[in-house]
């Protein structure tokens, strides 16, 4: 989800896409948070990583 994130950050920022630029920012925060989640031993959808 992360690396999903930066994708679409790139994409929209070379192709000027601001729609993707703030889907982007959304998934980067999600992931950011289930990976923190996941780093400090909370259970994410019943499992210890969430991917």
């Amino acid at each position: 989800m992360l690396i999903l994130g930066i994708i679409l950050l790139v994409i929209g920022f070379v192709a000027g896409i601001s729609i993707l630029w703030t889907i982007g920012i959304i998934l980067l925060v999600i992931g950011a948070v289930l990976w923190i989640l996941g780093a400090t031993g909370h259970a994410v959808g019943g499992r210890r990583h969430y991917w």
